[in-house]
């Protein structure tokens, strides 16, 4: 089952490959929530876990740890045994020697707010759930990522309700490996991430593994306690969400459909209307009042996304790439059966 708690309340486990571009604000943010009653060292932990990088990453946390007592720095085993993939094996591994009562796994291209980790302690003892999850605030930049980045989130928010998600009473789970906060000796009862080993999305396997035991979770949108900045480029972007698109929705032919219909209507709809001269006035009207409703439905949707309102605002600008993402994502996954993430290639079952 791991180390010994040793009287810790938190390990915070941050598995890291190539990113340093992002850990050394992500570790400047965690090693801020020392504070008196809750000191780094004492208190928590925090254990980074180099995953093979071939960048800065393990020099930058390396510098953190010389500086701040209670910072492991770790080599992440060697990928060579089936049933892992990159992220699961190093979250695994430092999962072994964690001595907090509660795990937090949170991803290095993460900003936590001063006092996040004391609150969202604090927070899953208020509502006794077993697992505690956030979904970060979203930063993005360049035109692609502001309109394609709400249409993912916007249909995340639909598919992943999380009312249903918290309801004891539903099947429906869901959690986000970005800030995923568990009891430990229910996660090593649930088999931790050695059970979900090959899952591409091994956040949402843990929270059903979870949930089943049954056991509380409880999941929502934080923008008070962390941010993230997932995607740096376009093509950054697109191959992440080739990696989890069609893992994440239902039927994302479908919804790559539905959603090449909104936009056709979008534009088409007022072509109509003020294109064909030969339209009495109540046709026209007909026609704009058509419009008027798929605009509504369209932006009433995309705001669930939580993004500003200008990029709401420019999405249908995105559709065509989102569209794009999906098909994309279904091609590598079901007929390629492999998707490439950070150099490595993996066949995405779950």
């Amino acid at each position: 089952m791991g180390a010994d708690p040793g009287g810790m309340e938190l390990s915070v486990i941050v598995p890291a490959r190539d990113e340093e571009r992002s850990l050394g604000a992500c570790l400047e943010s965690l090693v801020r929530q020392s504070e008196p009653g809750f000191a780094l060292g004492v208190e928590w932990e925090l254990i980074v876990v180099d995953d093979a990088s071939t960048d800065a990453t393990r020099r930058i946390a390396e510098q953190i740890a010389a500086s701040h007592a209670g910072v492991t720095v770790m080599d992440a085993p060697p990928l060579d045994v089936t049933g892992f993939t990159g992220k699961t094996n190093a979250c695994w591994a430092a999962a072994q020697i964690a001595r907090g009562g509660h795990l937090l796994f949170t991803d290095a291209d993460t900003v936590h707010e001063a006092g996040d980790l004391s609150r969202a302690l604090r927070e899953a003892e208020r509502h006794k759930a077993a697992l505690l999850s956030y979904s970060p605030r979203q930063e993005v930049s360049g035109f692609w990522q502001r309109a394609v980045m709400p249409l993912v989130f916007s249909e995340l928010a639909s598919v992943y309700s999380m009312k249903v998600i918290n309801d004891p009473e539903s099947e429906l789970a869901a959690a986000n490996g970005q800030f995923l906060m568990v009891e430990r000796e229910v996660y090593f009862a649930a088999g931790g991430h050695r059970a979900v080993g090959d899952a591409v999305l091994e956040d949402v396997e843990l929270a059903y593994r979870i949930k089943r035991r049954p056991a509380l979770i409880r999941f929502r949108y934080a923008p008070e306690a962390l941010s993230t900045r997932m995607y740096r480029t376009t093509g950054e972007m697109v191959e992440g969400w080739t990696k989890n698109l069609a893992l994440l929705f239902p039927k994302p032919v479908a919804l790559a459909l539905w959603r090449m219909l909104d936009m056709l209507l979008f534009f088409g709809l007022p072509v109509l209307a003020f294109g064909i001269w030969w339209l009495v006035p109540w046709q026209r009207a007909a026609i704009l009042l058509i419009w008027a409703r798929t605009v509504w439905r369209f932006y009433a949707r995309v705001a669930r996304s939580n993004f500003p309102a200008v990029d709401v605002t420019i999405s249908i600008l995105g559709v065509p790439l989102f569209v794009y993402l999906l098909v994309r994502s279904v091609v590598h996954r079901r007929i390629k059966k492999s998707v490439v993430w950070k150099g490595r290639s993996y066949n995405p079952v779950r």
